[in-house]
């Protein structure tokens, strides 16, 4: 039996709870004529009882998926021949785990079918069918309970509302929890490893070195290997291509947002802000070929018919590419802004005699300027978060240069480079990812909390 059978099944079953608690709560008054001597509505009535039926089912089914399948392998694995993996490491019982399953369910194998592994193979089956009655009869059982509790303590007198909204704010805390406590292993877990890298590698050759080539010796007799991990032309790469996509999206994005919501007719409103938000829906990779097939060919020719010499890979043609896409944020940004400011203030300036073009440079534009800026330096975080425009038309070379028609690197791209194949993270090259993913995100997070004091501190005076 699948999960995903006993999910359907047991959501029946929720709905069934929701009708019999709703019945019984009715029932329990006498009948709908005396409904008002319920403390709460009926319905309150009926979501205890669905509560009560889902949500512990739904913890044991949760669980029992998360943990069926390593008991499993235990298990397997207690029953196999002493001599078939005395001697092997770890990497190797896995490997032999993994063609056990494969096995198991008709995928190929690495190596030769041995009449242990094919028993094996067929324990395993027996006990994951074992383990799907058995989670079966577990869930539904704890689900009928929960009904049946509820059952019984259904009573006119009972405050169900109350208990329902208990529920649910627990509910909601638990959620909002999971999303904090992610967002800290996130940061803990590239912290840590940030640390292992620091104490290999120097955090002053790391932040102040300027060259970058993290290759370390696995052997030592190995030439061209001896790894240096100086980060700054991979800073200086990305903000460059990042300044470049901000000198096109900037203007562009902000006389976007001015025409529309001062100057465009409504039906053209309708039509261009929908069009022009459609760029932010196009998947980066897409941005990313035409940047490399497109822009990147137009600029090189363009520069050898200029005399000019222009590198395959330029941080000019990535930059553009880049500045197209972050357009739309900029723009509806920008817009929303600036409907924000009260008609009060333009009605003013025009009785004062001012034009409207005047209105919108001392007036409008004035008022708004504190979103723009938190929406302009929002955008900025957006361009040195980019990947896949960079990874495919700024070049993989570690340049320490000031000119855009070079190809550079940034560090999204470098931490793509080293985690990209099997690696093993023990070695500084692995580690230096985390090092350059530690650094991507403070100052990401710096411009965003930036932006947002900017936007709190100013946004009461002109509403």
């Amino acid at each position: 039996m699948h999960s995903s059978t006993l999910l359907i099944v047991l959501l029946g079953l929720i709905g069934l709870a929701y009708q019999f608690g709703r019945r019984r709560a009715v029932a329990t008054a006498g009948g709908t004529r005396h409904i008002n001597t319920l403390h709460s509505l009926p319905a309150y009535y009926g979501l205890y009882a669905a509560l009560w039926a889902g949500i512990p089912a739904l913890l044991l089914l949760g669980l029992w998926s998360g943990v069926q399948d390593e008991i499993l392998i235990a298990i397997v694995k207690s029953e196999l021949p002493p001599a078939m993996i005395e001697g092997l490491s770890p990497g190797r019982v896995g490997l032999l785990v993994n063609d056990i399953k494969n096995l198991a369910s008709g995928t190929i194998v690495s190596g030769a079918v041995t009449p242990e592994i094919q028993a094996a193979a067929d324990r395993y089956v027996q006990l994951k069918q074992i383990a799907g009655w058995a989670m079966w009869l577990a869930v539904m059982a704890v689900a009928l309970g929960g009904t049946t509790f509820a059952w019984s303590r259904t009573r006119p007198q009972m405050r169900a509302r109350n208990r329902v909204e208990s529920i649910f704010m627990v509910i909601l805390v638990v959620f909002s929890s999971i999303a904090i406590l992610t967002t800290l292993g996130i940061v803990l877990s590239v912290l840590f490893e940030s640390l292992r890298f620091f104490q290999a590698v120097s955090p002053l050759e790391f932040f102040l070195g300027t060259l970058w080539s993290p290759q370390t010796a696995l052997r030592a007799d190995q030439v061209g290997a001896s790894g240096a991990f100086g980060a700054v032309p991979l800073f200086t790469g990305t903000l460059m291509v990042s300044a470049i996509a901000m000198l096109v999206a900037v203007p562009i994005g902000l006389m976007s947002a001015i025409y529309l919501s001062e100057y465009a007719p409504r039906r053209v409103r309708a039509l261009a802000k929908p069009a022009l938000e459609v760029l932010a829906g196009i998947p980066t990779v897409v941005y990313g070929f035409f940047a490399a097939l497109t822009v990147a060919p137009f600029v090189r020719d363009l520069g050898m018919s200029l005399g000019l010499d222009v590198a395959s890979e330029s941080a000019l043609a990535a930059g553009l590419v880049m500045g197209i896409m972050i357009i739309p944020f900029v723009s509806s940004l920008s817009e929303d802004v600036i409907n924000a400011v009260p008609q009060a203030m333009r009605d003013g300036s025009y009785a004062l005699g001012a034009t409207q073009s005047e209105t919108i440079r001392r007036v409008i534009i004035p008022a708004a300027l504190p979103g723009i800026v938190g929406g302009i330096l929002l955008a900025v975080s957006r361009a040195i978060g980019e990947t896949m425009i960079v990874v495919m038309a700024a070049g993989l070379a570690a340049n320490l240069t000031a000119n855009p028609l070079d190809s550079v690197t940034t560090v999204t791209v470098q931490i793509v480079t080293l985690l990209t194949g099997d690696q093993e993270f023990d070695s500084p090259k692995t580690m230096a990812a985390f090092a350059l993913g530690l650094t991507l995100f403070a100052v990401t997070l710096t411009l965003n909390v930036i932006a947002l004091q900017i936007v709190r501190k100013y946004r009461e005076q002109y509403e």
